[in-house]
């Protein structure tokens, strides 16, 4: 369980109402609820009279309408994009078409790695496969607009190309799906790695930033509290793993039942990938051994 992580669940947002959260961000809420979505994806809009969007959502014609009526009369000047899972990125091109933007991201979706011998990707059909920015960017690069300045947070580990979004003016990180204030974030192979997510995590909590506003749910308001308690999270959640290894539990079903007490049915398969993601991260870093490359399917057993 994740109870030692300081989750903040209250969030106010109503789908398709713009809401203003600082003097610079705005937030527009998808109805696309669920349990890997809360209560729905969020776009943010930066800025006043020139704006950015960030995140346009899923293929969703309701929520795109009520994008583009929170910015009508102003001109978009770019469209941010944290990753390209379906619940983020899909919308770009009839956000881009409306407004004439440039969409700024990483890049196009892509594993973390490549599929092992006869792996499939149980996660394929979550990747927006169609996406393409106009322009990539990069670690540390600065998109200037009018009124705001924002610098692009390289943060793989929930997707390949997952980026953060820092606004200088707010010291403020949109941070995508990386850090969320209502849930742990998804860390599953091969789109996701658990060695680059973990790099990510003490990466950000190098920076200096004071509020999070994440891609589902509410801020995080102290994010460097939040991030400590995910980090010892996640290596509480390490051990664990380590010690049904040890016990005897030699497959990822096994270790999932033992470990995930309560666990939402739904949630099972997701359970199964975040295991999955530790052990790769075991096998590579010599603690955790098994026959061939780590599977979904596999043996494992303490080196």
């Amino acid at each position: 369980m994740a109870d030692d992580i300081p989750f903040e669940r209250d969030d106010d947002a109503v789908p398709g109402r713009p809401q203003t959260l600082s003097p610079l961000i705005r937030r527009v809420l998808c109805p696309n609820p669920g349990p890997f979505t809360f209560k729905g994806t969020v776009t943010y809009i930066i800025g006043h009279g020139r704006v950015a969007i960030v995140d346009p959502g899923p293929d969703n014609a309701g929520h795109v309408a009520a994008v583009l009526e929170a910015v009508k009369g102003e001109t978009v000047e770019a469209i941010l994009v944290t990753h390209t899972h379906r619940d983020h990125s899909p919308a770009t091109p009839a956000i881009k078409a409306a407004t004439g933007a440039i969409v700024y991201a990483e890049g196009p979706h892509r594993a973390a790695r490549p599929l092992n011998l006869r792996e499939t990707n149980v996660l394929d059909s979550s990747g927006d496969r169609d996406f393409v920015p106009d322009i990539a960017v990069t670690d540390g690069q600065v998109i200037n607009g009018t009124g705001w300045t924002v610098e692009s947070v390289f943060t793989p580990g929930h997707t390949a190309n997952h980026m953060a979004f820092s606004l200088r003016e707010e010291n403020a990180l949109l941070s995508g799906d990386h850090v969320m204030a209502w849930s742990t974030s998804i860390v599953a192979p091969p789109d996701g790695s658990m060695g680059d997510y973990m790099a990510s995590l003490d990466k950000l909590r190098g920076r200096s930033e004071q509020i999070f506003w994440p891609g589902h749910g509410g801020a995080v308001h102290e994010p460097q509290r939040f991030m400590r308690a995910l980090a010892h999270h996640r290596l509480q959640r390490e051990a664990s793993i380590m010690k049904r290894v040890a016990a005897g539990d030699t497959t990822i079903p096994a270790i999932v039942a033992a470990i995930y007490d309560g666990l939402d049915p739904r949630l099972t398969g997701a359970a199964g990938l975040s295991v999955f993601a530790h052990l790769e991260d075991l096998v590579a870093r010599g603690l955790v051994t098994t026959d061939g490359a780590p599977a979904l399917d596999g043996v494992f057993r303490a080196a």
